[in-house]
């Protein structure tokens, strides 16, 4: 690993021309101002953050409200055995051959190992992730759990909780929001569930579950994604009774878009098509959805006391005795806990720290009008996007539009706009490209007047002799 750290930073020094920081300082009240806060340290933070002192941009900071190591869903909530993506796909190396996960993996295990590897495993990964923060010496203040985004100064005002309980301000020009897929909304649990059962009788995919405590219990598993059935199989190997999934669609999805997303053509231009285009790519790859890789499939399967069943959607649940009643169009059925996987709710307002900025942001509903055999509810939520990722106002004139302008979002939610971008390991060298590229823009012509005055400053002699040389 020695070795490895040592050809980053020699490959890092041979290609450091333009580097260096070219922004001017800024302070308020005595306070440093960042250039760029990023929110989130996970894989999309690390990347942007990297992105932008690529361009010259040093002056950022990550959040993340997690403890160090904590960042994202790989050792916390992610019950997949392996990432879903090929092992050759690459993300936070933003392209620098000796920061590619295969580097790393061959420095930490050998070149056979990752010749014989099928798939990183989540561990793996997140340590991955780790050493590149640690490798890069990247800025990040952990446990700062962001509370309220406001606007003072030409300046977002940044309110975070810390360890200790504290409130903490920071101000920054730009703000870059990479709170991974549930950063646009919430992790969704259907009313009928949450309002007719104990909290201790049922859990989202996303919750922390003590699967130990499942054993021989009659698991319901409500979702046809591959979290549904990563959890199914976590509770089979913890040694559950019995463990039925239930999905309402007619068939398991088989097709994965994700797949014929990852060119570099789609990846680098979806985001310049035409509003009816980009509504019908995503009608598309949301009607296909994303299926479970077939040995996360297996991994349920192999087991007899596993079910799935079709076209069989959850219309009700109830206590009765100590059983969870499950309605369904084919009849009820009986558990002692349910797993619920139905995914995330896009709706900024049930963000705090986005709270403030949700009534004025505007969305695909208000922007784009579907023919009307067209329409999706679903897009429709989504924020629509600016072409550097930033919030766009309903309204032009809204006072808050500079504000709007200023935070960029880089979350899931910013998929319908921009096409696969932060959260999606597939796409994040695409994605940071764009996204940092729009940031630079944005703080240099801010900043034009004094860019041109230090250029007319700017006295350092070249030529320092008209003599014959010596």
């Amino acid at each position: 690993m020695e070795d490895i750290d040592r050809r980053v930073r020699e490959d890092l020094a041979k290609i450091s021309y333009a580097t260096r920081d070219w922004n001017f300082p800024r302070e308020h009240d005595g306070q440093r101002v960042l250039d760029v806060a990023v929110i989130g340290a996970g894989q999309g933070g690390i990347a942007t953050c990297f992105g932008l002192m690529r361009r010259g941009i040093s002056n950022v900071c990550m959040f993340d409200r997690a403890p160090k190591g904590g960042e994202g869903p790989w050792i916390t909530f992610a019950r997949m055995l392996t990432l879903r993506t090929p092992k050759y796909v690459t993300g936070p190396d933003l392209g620098i051959p000796s920061l590619t996960p295969q580097s790393w993996f061959e420095a930490k295990y050998g070149a056979q190992a990752w010749r014989d590897l099928d798939k990183i495993s989540r561990q793996d990964w997140q340590a991955y992730l780790d050493w590149v923060r640690d490798v890069l010496n990247l800025p990040v203040r952990n446990e700062y759990n962001l509370l309220d985004l406001d606007w003072q100064d030409d300046l977002v005002v940044l309110t975070f909780r810390c360890a200790a309980g504290e409130e903490k301000k920071v101000r920054a020009r730009k703000v870059v929001l990479a709170t991974g897929i549930e950063g646009g909304g919430k992790w969704y649990v259907p009313e009928f569930i949450s309002e007719n059962l104990p909290a201790n009788r049922y859990a989202h995919t996303s919750a922390t579950i003590d699967f130990a405590a499942l054993k021989n219990k009659r698991i319901g598993v409500l979702g046809a994604g591959a979290s549904a059935f990563d959890n199914a199989a976590t509770a089979l190997e913890a040694g559950a009774a019995r463990v039925d999934l239930c999905l309402r669609r007619k068939e398991i999805p088989s097709v994965n878009p994700y797949r014929w997303m990852e060119n570099g053509g789609f990846l680098s231009y979806f985001s310049e098509l035409p509003d009816p285009v980009r509504w019908r790519f995503m009608r598309r790859i949301y009607d296909l959805n994303q299926p479970p890789p077939q040995d996360t499939f297996w991994r349920c399967r192999r087991h007899e006391n596993f079910a799935f069943h079709v076209g069989t959607p959850w219309t009700g649940v109830r206590m009765e005795g100590n059983e969870v009643v499950v309605t369904t169009p084919k009849g009820e059925m009986r558990f002692d806990f349910l797993i619920v996987g139905t995914g995330f709710l896009i709706d900024m307002a049930q963000r705090p720290e986005l709270a403030r900025l949700a009534p004025h942001v505007a969305l695909w509903r208000e922007k784009f009008t579907p023919p009307m055999d067209e329409e999706s509810t679903l897009l429709g939520s989504y924020p629509y996007l600016g072409a550097k990722f930033q919030f766009r106002p309903k309204d032009s004139a809204d006072p808050l539009a500079p504000m709007l302008a200023a935070i960029h979002n880089f979350t899931f939610s910013a998929t319908p706009s921009m096409g696969l971008s932060g959260a999606s390991i597939s796409a994040m060298r695409f994605g940071v490209e764009k996204l940092t590229f729009g940031i630079g823009c944005d703080l240099f012509v801010e900043d034009g007047e004094r860019h041109l005055q230090s250029l007319l400053d700017y006295n350092v002699e070249e030529l320092i002799s008209l003599d014959p040389p010596g």
